[in-house]
């Protein structure tokens, strides 16, 4: 299910609340907005770090950049609860390279004089940035409201991915499975348009890491995955140690390497030389939370990274597999997060099983729910630059039943036909992934803190 994109109640972030030298406008005000908005931010899950006193300077701005940075903190919120100087925008711009958050106050209720200028001042800091180039997402209103709570939330999970995206590390054992050149990756594209580091990886090495797991290991995670109740369906649990072996490799490998998400070429080599799919084992790092994907799908992984750092959890993997006028049948061979599909025991709950074509173990056999909200996302790179899609939908039940892990989709606004049309002249791959809730503003967002091309 979706996850809390606040559920660490230890997140520090920077807050920069702006003062004046000259006296002017409700100085009463003033404090008000800055003890309530700083009540808000605490009560979302949030440490504050440098708003102990008002940043009217660049004296005092650097003094409370250097607290800020000192701390690691992973988004900047400007407050501006009475207009402030525009200069100093610039002077955050130099030292502050990731997005900043700016919160727009309201003026006094009521009162018969303007109390704030809070807008205009945050206005004119949103054009500065805006022709120097640097990133900002924009929140305003009263934190008391549920609405502004929620875009607050939103525009620091935005700043906090982007600058996790510049400093991420992502690994690739093997490369992109045979004939699927839609999903190879260009190392340097990557690090110049988002600022990620792409690793490669031996494919050979990961096989011998694989082999050399420890038994006492292997037979540890075994009764883990047997603690999951995944009912074997014309499979047995004898073999389980092979795939408990891949899921405790890959944790290796992403640990030993520091990488942030990690690609796996899944075949034809895995199962040919280890007997098995690694599909239970890339279900359960997805369901732990873990950006992994299959078939050398690089971009893929990235996807997951990114949604993963907003909140959204890791998401599903798929193919595209058919549509008709409003609807999408979405559907990959066994490796869904076990938090996406229906309850495990229930009569649709998933099942261990064969791959449906190349007949040997390990997949998760299992449809995800239905009657969830839906959206549907992709990063991709396409004439030297990268592009991002999201729309939206809802899950309805199956009018088939396959094995794998599946999803029929009502599109929101129908049509699918001209969208696919549309996405398929943009360079979209065959994978794209799903999540549920609707999060296509925040991806369309984030496409543009990035610079990414957006499609809709």
């Amino acid at each position: 299910m979706q996850k809390s994109a606040h559920r660490d109640a230890s997140r520090r972030i920077g807050v920069l609340i702006l003062g004046r030298k000259r006296p002017g406008f409700d100085q009463e005000w003033n404090q008000i907005v800055c003890r309530q908005s700083l009540a808000t931010l605490k009560e979302l899950g949030f440490t504050c770090i440098g708003a102990e006193s008002p940043v009217v300077d660049d004296q005092t701005l650097h003094a409370a950049m250097q607290q800020i940075q000192q701390a690691k903190c992973e988004a900047l919120v400007v407050l501006q609860p009475s207009i402030g100087n525009g200069q100093l925008a610039l002077t955050i711009s130099q030292l502050w390279p990731n997005p900043v958050v700016l919160w727009a106050t309201p003026e006094r209720p009521g009162d018969g004089k303007v109390s704030s200028c809070s807008l205009v001042g945050q206005h004119l800091w949103a054009s500065v940035l805006r022709q120097a180039g640097h990133p900002f997402e924009f929140v305003y209103g009263d934190g008391e409201e549920t609405a502004v709570r929620a875009d607050l939330v939103r525009a620091i999970a935005l700043s906090g991915t982007v600058g996790k995206l510049r400093q991420a590390k992502v690994g690739v054992i093997g490369t992109h499975v045979p004939g699927f050149i839609d999903l190879a990756a260009d190392p340097f594209l990557l690090r110049r348009s988002i600022g990620i580091q792409l690793h490669p990886l031996s494919l050979p090495q990961y096989i011998d890491r694989v082999r050399a797991i420890p038994d006492d290991a292997v037979e540890k995670d075994v009764q883990q995955v047997r603690a999951l109740g995944l009912r074997p369906v014309g499979v047995t649990e004898d073999a389980l140690g092979i795939n408990s072996r891949c899921y405790l490799a890959m944790l290796d490998v992403m640990q030993e390497e520091n990488l942030d998400a990690l690609a796996l070429q899944c075949w034809p080599e895995i199962p040919n030389m280890l007997g098995q799919w690694p599909y239970l084992a890339i279900s359960r790092l997805s369901s732990a939370g873990h950006a992994v994907s299959i078939e050398g799908d690089v971009d893929g992984s990235i996807t997951s990274l990114m949604s993963s750092s907003l909140g959204l959890g890791p998401g599903f993997l798929t193919d595209w597999l058919e549509h008709d006028t409003s609807t999408i049948f979405f559907w990959h061979p066994g490796m869904a997060p076990l938090d996406m599909c229906c309850a495990i025991g229930s009569e649709e709950g998933p099942t261990l099983g064969a791959h449906f074509n190349v007949v040997k173990p390990f997949v998760v056999d299992g449809q995800l729910q239905p009657d969830q909200a839906v959206t549907v996302t992709r990063l991709w790179r396409c004439n030297n630059e990268y592009h991002l899609t999201a729309f939206e939908g809802r899950s309805i039940p199956p009018r088939r039943r396959i094995t794998g892990n599946s999803l029929l989709v009502e599109v929101a606004d129908g049509d699918v036909p001209s969208r696919f049309d549309r996405l398929l002249h943009a360079g979209l791959p065959h994978h794209v992934s799903l999540y549920f809730g609707n999060h296509a503003e925040t991806f369309r967002r984030l496409a543009r803190l990035l610079h990414v091309r957006w499609h809709e």
